[in-house]
């Protein structure tokens, strides 16, 4: 679900919160260490983000937080914020290679390129947290 998250409306926070959980707490961020990614390149996304992108020439950054039952990647285009919300159970993560990641779910996919080894585990728990939450549902 792609969103327009630039203001405070009740149903877009509604939306975010029914799908991938309300934000973590003080205790549980710093026990995890913790939960937003630091500054992402975008290398390429599907066609209804990049028409968003190309709307301006700013580069094109983004940054994932992470919350309970999915991941929020943010990114802005013009003076929008706009969020790509993903829960666990539709998200699919390739690396594909030394430093670039490809977010997919269903239509939509982002293709990161990380720079640091803080990214690149940022993105391992990412991983790691999608198959502790994955566990319960094969059965």
């Amino acid at each position: 679900m792609l969103l327009n998250d630039s203001y405070n409306h009740k149903e877009v926070n509604r939306k975010i919160i029914q799908a991938v959980g309300k934000p973590y707490g003080l205790i549980e961020r710093l026990k995890m260490k913790g939960i937003g990614s630091p500054r992402l390149i975008i290398e390429a996304s599907s066609p209804q983000i990049e028409h968003l992108l190309n709307l301006d020439n700013n580069a094109n950054w983004c940054f994932i937080e992470m919350r309970p039952e999915g991941i929020i990647i943010r990114f802005r285009s013009l003076l929008e914020t706009f969020a790509l919300v993903i829960p666990y159970w539709k998200l699919v993560v390739y690396k594909t290679d030394a430093s670039v990641y490809t977010i997919y779910k269903d239509e939509f996919f982002v293709r990161i390129s990380v720079r640091t080894a803080g990214d690149h585990k940022f993105m391992q728990r990412i991983s790691q947290v999608k198959a502790e939450k994955s566990v319960g549902m094969d059965l």
